[in-house]
């Protein structure tokens, strides 16, 4: 009985190594652990490594050696990678947790927070750096709401 117990066990362990797993920034259970500031700081640093990325892609832009080629390519993912975690953010905790219809002001929420997740899809879009200053002035703008 003692060795099935193991075996179950190890098998349950061997298989969350195996299993593919989503972890997200902050589950979306009402317990009360919140730190807004922080996530709209995150979002912040976010939105520079996309700055950085666009600035590195353009001066790669040209170039056609193997190495420039495969570094544009990881700047082009990093970019993505980065304006998807804000589009995240946005979906996943502050419209799900923070924006509530019961809100004086829901509207103007809705749009500001809608405003980050158009502005970080056209960042995607984008190697311009019009598009990041865009971007990281409407997270600014949320940062009224959680300091």
């Amino acid at each position: 009985m003692i060795r099935t117990k193991k075996f179950i066990v190890a098998m349950f362990l061997g298989l969350g190594l195996l299993l593919p797993m989503q972890i997200s920034a902050h589950c979306q259970i009402p317990c009360g652990i919140y730190d807004d500031a922080a996530r709209v700081k995150a979002m912040l640093e976010d939105v520079t490594t996309v700055e950085k990325s666009i600035k590195l892609i353009n001066e790669l832009a040209g170039k056609k050696d193997a190495q420039s080629l495969n570094q544009i390519v990881r700047w082009v993912t990093n970019k993505e990678q980065h304006s998807q975690k804000i589009i995240s953010t946005i979906s996943d905790y502050f419209l799900t947790q923070r924006v509530k219809p019961s809100q004086k002001d829901y509207a103007e929420r809705l749009a500001k927070h809608h405003a980050v997740i158009i502005a970080a899809m056209q960042a995607k879009q984008h190697a311009d750096a019009s598009y990041v200053e865009a971007l990281r002035k409407s997270v600014e703008a949320l940062s009224a709401y959680y300091k």
